[in-house]
């Protein structure tokens, strides 16, 4: 079986596909923006992944979500979430607070999903 890598670089590929699963790299949205914004902009970005992927946010099996500040974003980040989720196929979902890569982002989303 052989492992495909899209958007591969020297540190990191944005996905990896692996037989019918498919992983992304943390996704997240301009540093600065809202947490309403940011939110919206990965999934954005995870939408695309998937599509280039061959598969869509329908065969997702687990989303992992950051976020800087559980308190402050949550909120936030659940309203854009739930209506991004397509009915009757939310994934396995975790979410947990974690200090960032830049201190301006506020969420980072990861995917795994089946490739349709």
């Amino acid at each position: 079986m052989s492992i495909e890598r899209l958007d591969e670089g020297t540190r990191m590929s944005q996905a990896v596909i692996d037989g019918g699963t498919i992983y992304l790299a943390g996704e997240v949205g301009e540093p600065g923006e809202t947490a309403e914004n940011q939110p919206r902009q990965a999934l954005q970005r995870v939408d695309e992944l998937l599509a280039g992927c061959g598969s869509s946010r329908e065969q997702l099996l687990q989303v992992t979500i950051w976020v800087a500040s559980m308190a402050a974003h949550f909120d936030e980040v659940n309203t854009v979430w739930d209506a991004w989720v397509p009915e009757g196929a939310a994934p396995v979902r975790v979410a947990g607070e974690a200090k960032l890569a830049l201190p301006e982002l506020k969420v980072e989303m990861i995917a795994v999903a089946a490739r349709a």
